[in-house]
């Protein structure tokens, strides 16, 4: 800040720095008038010239100093009330940007929550002739047909699954609850929900859950499953997938191992990130990029740890790690 209000005042200082030597000059030229005398004119001109801005400097940055501090909030409260006409003027600027950026986020937001109350509606809605899809889907005899629409019925409900829990991961420290949870009743379910999926393409599943609970909420740890699952699902062919649980140090962890096309290793940095999808199978449609982005940032909230790994032709491994009691308790504050 110091630099800068010198940079400010320069042309200031330069003027009293020019008056003094053009005073010096005319004494040096003109023997009439007394060389020294001009000279302790000039030092004490000089000394209270820096005492001046010595003081100046205090007053003229408290203003633009607090400014400075002032955090990203609509709160004008802690900037230091203006102290020259110039700074009344910043300071009535910055309020009625302040005011109007304020009013046009309050709109935003507003219009936000009503988009968001209306898309969660009509998923709720739709939720209704799709479970009368099933019914009838399901009175159909056994054949192609039938597992088609099955896959296809299926397909529907990940996608709309996925929007609603999208809209509601951003208050999901208001809507989970953290407790003892079963891990065989949620994956079993899960399973479940693929099942026609799976008879379809041939795959089937291999439980071995060594380590029964976990702490965590088993409604979303449903939603993360539900993401993995549907992807060792979608990228392998007809094989086993791999789910068991166990212990390290304490630590309790789930394990998802499929045996499908794997990922890249080039990929792999990137695949928790919003809307990647693989480099390896770019021209797939079918991908959005959001399942393994939802599943990290609600595994986040509930303390648990994604890690994955993966070879392009030996499947992927994804391991989920849940929080210890004490681990739950410093993460979370509670």
């Amino acid at each position: 800040m110091i630099w800068k209000f010198i940079r400010e005042r320069l042309s200031w200082i330069l003027l009293i720095l020019g008056l003094q030597l053009l005073l010096v000059f005319i004494a040096m030229i003109d023997r009439a008038i007394p060389l020294m005398p001009i000279l302790y004119i000039v030092f004490l001109s000089m000394l209270l010239f820096a005492v001046f801005l010595i003081l100046r400097y205090s007053k003229e940055t408290r203003f633009y100093q607090s400014l400075a501090a002032w955090d990203d909030t609509y709160d004008l409260s802690a900037v230091a009330p203006p102290g020259s006409p110039f700074e009344e003027i910043t300071l009535d600027m910055i309020s009625a940007q302040t005011d109007k950026h304020r009013k046009e986020a309050s709109a935003h937001v507003a219009r936000l929550e009503e988009e968001k109350d209306d898309l969660m509606s009509w998923i709720h809605e739709v939720k209704t002739p799709l479970t009368a899809m099933r019914l009838m889907i399901d009175r159909l005899e056994e054949g192609t047909l039938k597992s088609q629409l099955r896959y296809e019925w299926l397909r529907i409900h990940l996608l709309l699954d996925r929007q609603l829990h999208q809209m509601r991961i951003a208050f999901i420290e208001n809507d989970r609850y953290i407790e003892r949870t079963e891990l065989e009743p949620v994956v079993h379910k899960e399973i479940k929900e693929l099942q026609a999926w799976c008879l379809q393409k041939g795959i089937g599943f291999d439980l071995s859950l060594t380590v029964k609970e976990a702490l965590t909420d088993a409604k979303w740890l449903g939603f993360i499953l539900r993401q993995l699952l549907s992807n060792a699902v979608k990228y392998s062919q007809a094989s086993d997938i791999v789910v068991d649980s166990g212990s390290q140090e304490g630590q309790t962890w789930l394990r998802i191992r499929d045996f499908g096309r794997g990922i890249d290793p080039k990929d792999m940095p990137r695949i928790f990130e919003k809307g990647f999808t693989s480099t390896a199978a770019h021209q797939d449609h079918a991908a959005t990029g959001m399942g393994l982005y939802l599943a990290k940032k609600a595994a986040d909230s509930l303390s648990i740890r994604i890690e994955a790994e993966s070879r392009p032709g030996a499947g992927s491994v994804f391991t989920l790690y849940f929080p210890q009691s004490n681990d739950f308790v410093s993460t979370q504050g509670m």
